[in-house]
């Protein structure tokens, strides 16, 4: 059990590294080995598992990423006259 553990903390390492873009290819294609329905139990469910871990790591991704993103404020005649925190809902 200690070696699953260890091998669990390990994979999240390795995700904690990842750009957006490398975990949602990954991401990806775990989704499409799961919907093939072809990988024995035992692996899916180890994917799934890191599947979730990737979902995680790339929600959080883009929740930084939104909150760095600025709109740009305009007067009546469309100048930029400033920018504001972009309202993501």
């Amino acid at each position: 059990m200690a070696e699953k553990s260890a091998r669990g903390a390990e994979a999240g390492a390795d995700i904690a590294d990842m750009s957006f873009e490398k975990a949602l290819a990954e991401l990806e294609t775990i989704v499409e080995k799961l919907e093939r329905g072809d990988v024995p139990l035992a692996e899916s469910i180890a994917i799934y598992e890191r599947g979730e871990a990737l979902k995680k790591h790339c929600d959080t991704l883009l929740k930084a990423a939104e909150a760095k993103v600025e709109k740009i404020r305009t007067d009546g005649e469309g100048n930029p006259v400033g920018t504001e925190p972009l309202d993501v809902e």
